[in-house]
């Protein structure tokens, strides 16, 4: 196998985690998180509370993909967004009105996405996100996502996201973001 070869995905399962095994493996998901994002370690601890708070919120659930030896390889969760939420929020005032009451309003935040970057390019994200959304109460999901070209963004737009909002800029964030939403049941999962 090359270097630039992912790793097959044979041997990788997808496990439900409930938010108390979530909050359990929440570090080993912060590591995923800061290695995918290429983000300071730091910025994993910092994640982590607001991580542990989504654990919380209604509607919560959560993936993760887990190889045979037991080895944490990806991580998908979010919840059901509403009014009073940060996300939600900020979301509802970027999108033109039409858009903010028909997607909102009964809709899934994924919140995180993650596959270590051995393993991405493999199809363990596209089953990540699969598996998750298959399992949703919710007539959409939604996500925002850097705005540019990324395995992440093409599996997005593969899986029927479609543009809400384009180069969004996050509070205490610089860079551009796309908000993104899909109407359940995805597609080419």
């Amino acid at each position: 196998m090359r270097a630039a070869d992912p790793p097959s995905i044979d041997g990788i399962r997808v496990q439900v985690w409930e938010a108390s095994r979530f909050v359990h493996h929440l570090q080993d998901a912060m590591n995923i998180y800061v290695s995918a994002m290429g983000y300071p370690h730091h910025t994993g601890a910092q994640r982590a509370v607001s991580a542990r708070k989504h654990a919380a919120l209604d509607g919560f659930a959560c993936r993760a993909a887990v190889t045979d030896g037991g080895t944490i390889v990806g991580f998908g969760y979010g919840y059901t967004t509403r009014p009073g939420q940060w996300w939600h929020d900020l979301v509802r005032r970027a999108l033109v009105r039409e858009h903010a009451e028909s997607w909102l309003d009964d809709a899934f935040e994924l919140s995180e996405l993650h596959v270590l970057p051995d393993y991405q390019g493999s199809g363990v994200g596209r089953r990540v996100l699969g598996e998750l959304a298959a399992s949703l109460p919710h007539t959409a999901m939604l996500l925002s996502t850097p705005d540019t070209d990324t395995r992440a963004f093409r599996l997005y737009r593969d899986t029927g996201f479609v543009d809400l909002a384009r180069n969004y800029l996050f509070p205490g964030d610089g860079r551009p973001f796309a908000v993104l939403g899909a109407r359940l049941p995805l597609r080419n999962i």
